[in-house]
């Protein structure tokens, strides 16, 4: 979450962070090694789909529509950026929180995250 209260993607975590490197021609270590990772997680090289801020927040209101992740924004959040492909991975990120979930809306999850990334 950034200081509005609002969730970002690693996409825009990389743009932020490449902007600043611009403004002021460098950047501390902490900022390299995050920088880095967000390159990496933004890339298709973590799960086969680079990342977008729009898709992110397409994903992400999408997922707010489900009556279950309007108590849990920051799982939306999550399942958002992972972009999961299979049920169990979004049954992983549920289970983090000690909730249940019912079929139908794993299924929801699912197909919108493969609706707004392009498989079907």
């Amino acid at each position: 979450m950034d200081e509005e209260g609002t969730f970002t993607d690693y996409a825009s975590v990389r743009d932020m962070l490449l902007h600043a490197q611009e403004r002021r021609g460098f950047l501390t270590y902490e900022q390299k090694a995050a920088l880095q990772h967000a390159e990496w997680a933004a890339s298709n090289n973590r799960n086969g789909y680079s990342t977008d801020p729009k898709v992110f927040n397409d994903i992400f209101n999408a997922i707010m529509e489900i009556e279950l992740f309007q108590k849990y924004p920051d799982l939306a959040a999550k399942l958002s950026e992972l972009m999961p492909m299979h049920e169990d991975d979004v049954r992983a990120v549920i289970a983090s929180r000690r909730i249940s979930i019912e079929g139908g809306d794993v299924t929801a999850v699912l197909d919108i995250v493969r609706q707004h990334i392009g498989v079907e």
